[in-house]
């Protein structure tokens, strides 16, 4: 009874981080908005702190969860979308500068939550390894442009090469994996997992 508890105390402590991220957001927005750019910058990177812990925290305590992993994908969007628009207010002129590669990257985008809306009606849960390897990089990239850090320039390129492989695969899992899962490893394990079966059935 006692592990019971435990287990249902790391599930609302792990949730609840996560569900910081997605009920800061607004609020993170209005701070962009605003011009408090010393609050944000600071909030922001807690709250890419918090999607780097909640994870992991959740697979040590064994407390994943369908909802915990639609709760994570929709605090991960809202943190990144605020970080996006807060990029467009603050530094609109580097926006103005890389708008081909940063539409291209929204339109990967379109398509890949349009594909996984028709498909399961919902959006993805995937969390495969090029996912978290991208959202690696874009606290990167949106940390050194908030913080006014060198590199800002590199680590943007980089993030949209990675963002743009990551959205790619998605796109292709979508396609290929006919019902809703979460907690995906990637393209390459799902491809592996579909032959082995298939040799299994012959």
């Amino acid at each position: 009874m006692e592990m019971h508890h435990q287990s249902r105390t790391s599930y609302y402590v792990v949730n609840s981080i996560t569900m910081y991220r997605l009920v800061s957001a607004p609020f993170l927005l209005i701070l962009a908005v605003v011009g408090a750019i010393g609050i944000f910058k600071w909030l922001i990177a807690f709250s890419f702190l918090t999607d780097a812990v909640d994870g992991p925290l959740s697979r040590k305590y064994k407390v994943t969860s369908v909802f915990g992993a639609r709760l994570d994908s929709v605090a991960d969007d809202a943190t990144v979308l605020v970080s996006i628009i807060a990029l467009c207010i603050l530094h609109s002129d580097f926006i103005y500068s890389h708008w081909i590669i940063i539409a291209g990257l929204l339109a990967l985008f379109v398509i890949q939550m349009t594909a996984a809306l028709i498909a399961y009606k919902k959006v993805t849960s995937f969390h495969t390894y090029l996912a978290k390897f991208a959202a690696v990089t874009q606290a990167i990239f949106f940390l050194l442009k908030f913080f006014d850090l060198p590199f800002g320039e590199a680590a943007f390129y980089v993030t949209c090469a990675v963002t743009g492989l990551e959205l790619l695969e998605e796109i292709i899992l979508v396609i290929i994996i006919p019902e809703w899962k979460s907690n995906v490893k990637g393209l390459y394990w799902v491809l592996r997992s579909n032959r082995d079966a298939e040799e299994a059935s012959k």
